[in-house]
């Protein structure tokens, strides 16, 4: 979790402190609500007969979406008929969040024991090249490329030990609601940068992770990147600030935004089901 905030008053006490934010206010109801948006696409007639299609769809949709927050806002037709995303860094970030997408599904196994390797193999894919810098945490004096992140980067030694006690919680496991969980792991990652690049793209595929092995979408339908994209980049970056200050509010807002996005994405593949059943998709 974030402790930047030098003000910074802690959450309860509890001996899971992931749990311990569930508390905060208004975060019960964010975890209510993302859990009424998901049964809603789950109880969907259609998903009892094409579940994998809706499937598909998000995965394509949530990696839209994930791409327009690192600077490549394309449209989701341009995104299903391109075949080619080498020709420029717009391209390369669509092609990283379409690899990410589909590669997430490979590691849920992987995530709880080892979330560190996991991270690795996101940043591996995302960046695609055989650089030294890909698929390792960045070094001392290595800058990091993240266009839509402006805050102030921790230095290394801050960074390895975050992602430590990150990784820590997450194979200790614990109580606490998946989008609490999701939140924080997309949270933690945005505000260290651990990587030289692609930092945004593998921060939201791990809150995909998260959400899908937690069992609250297990057949990967509620691509929250998409709620993301739709509550604007200004939002977003706020909302980040809030989860960098450390403060109780701050991480209370970041939680909500991370479940008004979680909702979202539920809402566009119930809309994807009901387009199925009329057959305009």
């Amino acid at each position: 979790m974030s402790t930047t905030g030098a003000t910074a008053e802690p959450p309860p006490s509890s001996g899971d402190p992931l749990a311990a934010l569930a508390s905060l206010p208004g975060v019960a109801e964010s975890v209510e609500s993302v859990r009424k948006a998901v049964d809603r696409v789950y109880g969907h007639r259609i998903m009892r007969r094409r579940s994998n299609e809706i499937t598909s769809e998000a995965a394509l949709r949530g990696a839209r979406g994930s791409a327009a927050l690192s600077g490549a806002d394309w449209s989701l037709e341009e995104v299903r008929r391109r075949t080619d995303f080498s020709a420029d860094d717009e391209a390369r970030t669509v092609g990283g969040a379409l690899r990410l997408t589909a590669e997430a599904g490979q590691l849920l196994s992987i995530w709880r024991q080892s979330p560190l390797r996991v991270l690795a193999r996101l940043h591996l894919v995302a960046a695609a090249d055989a650089s030294d810098e890909v698929g390792r945490p960045r070094q001392p004096g290595e800058p990091v490329h993240e266009p839509l992140v402006e805050l102030p980067v921790p230095d290394t030694a801050e960074v390895a030990g975050r992602l430590d006690g990150l990784s820590r919680l997450i194979i200790a496991g614990g109580s606490a609601p998946a989008l609490v969980t999701a939140a924080v792991v997309h949270g933690e990652l945005l505000a260290l940068r651990p990587f030289a690049s692609h930092n945004g793209l593998v921060a939201r595929a791990a809150e995909r992770i998260v959400l899908v092995g937690s069992g609250l979408d297990p057949k990967s339908v509620c691509p929250a990147e998409v709620g993301h994209a739709e509550l604007g980049r200004a939002a977003y970056v706020a909302a980040l600030e809030g989860y960098v200050s450390g403060t109780p509010e701050g991480m209370a807002a970041w939680i909500a935004h991370c479940g008004k996005a979680a909702g979202l994405g539920a809402r566009e593949s119930t809309a994807v089901c009901e387009a199925l059943q009329r057959g305009a998709a």
